[in-house]
């Protein structure tokens, strides 16, 4: 019998960076410049103000390239606030 992964484990399902630039902006984060390598994204919370940069490509992102956006320097979602958003605004 197989094991089930948990839901804190099992992978993302492949996500370009325009449809993670959507769900950001749904989310509130705002568009900024346009980089060389892709679109500038910032959020401002109570303590600080968190920027990230998204590739534009129409292809999906690797998962480092994803963990690092997600990641507490950049967006500060981690995988479970991904799954948030997308169950969110689709």
């Amino acid at each position: 019998m197989a094991k089930r992964k948990s839901a804190s484990r099992q992978r993302l399902a492949p996500i370009t960076g325009p449809e993670l630039i959507k769900l950001l902006v749904k989310d509130g984060w705002v568009e900024g410049r346009m980089a060389t390598h892709g679109r500038s994204l910032s959020k401002r919370f109570s303590d600080r103000t968190r920027v990230t940069i998204v590739p534009t490509k129409n292809e999906p992102l690797t998962d480092g390239t994803l963990a690092a956006i997600l990641g507490p320097k950049q967006a500060g979602l981690g995988k479970s606030g991904l799954r948030e958003l997308i169950a969110k605004y689709g």
